[in-house]
């Protein structure tokens, strides 16, 4: 169990992929992504384990939930900038999204 204050550390972020970019240097199938949040967060670049479910082209364009306020995670050449959640079965992982189209940046809570 973790209390309110350890779950308030925790910044999730409403972003739009503006890229997707196949990665062939990670260890599992990836795309390298580039997720626009807002004035106040800016540019992030992640890391995700979906090509199963998702193509590049339906990526973009398509906003998601990120945790941004984790340090970067270098993953071969790339630096990691955030986290794009999912839920997961296996291998198989399906973005966490907003049900309407919103203002990037906002903030989960």
């Amino acid at each position: 169990m973790i209390d309110w204050k350890d779950f308030e550390k925790v910044e999730m972020r409403i972003g739009t992929i503006l890229d997707a970019q196949d990665f062939p240097e990670a260890k599992n199938p990836a795309y390298q992504l580039i997720i626009d949040f807002g004035e106040e967060i800016g540019i992030k670049k992640s890391s995700a384990q979906i090509t199963k479910r998702y193509s590049k082209e339906d990526l973009i364009g398509k906003q998601i939930i990120a945790v941004v306020n984790f340090p970067k995670k270098q993953i071969g050449k790339f630096n990691s900038e955030c986290l794009v959640l999912g839920s997961v079965n296996g291998e198989d992982i399906v973005l966490l999204t907003p049900d309407l189209k919103v203002q990037n940046g906002l903030q989960i809570g």
